[in-house]
């Protein structure tokens, strides 16, 4: 009857240790998805920080080609 303990010890051992590493797992994806998601805001105000700073120079597309001022 020992072996069948012995046995019911060691799944239940490895039961929780799972249970703690899908919950780790579960953690460290939580804090990627919200990494993810401040870089995309991050991205998106760059873009449009980009975009305004284009409007803002009146064509922005013919500075690109023009030699910097000090030239």
């Amino acid at each position: 009857m020992s072996t069948t303990e012995d046995r019911f010890i060691d799944i239940e051992t490895k039961l929780a240790h799972q249970e703690y590493i899908v919950e780790s797992l579960n953690q460290r994806v939580y804090e990627q998805q919200q990494q993810i998601d401040k870089l995309e805001q991050m991205c998106a105000a760059l873009v449009q920080h980009v975009r305004d700073q284009a409007q803002g120079s009146g064509g922005g597309g013919a500075l690109a080609h023009e030699p910097p001022p000090h030239y």
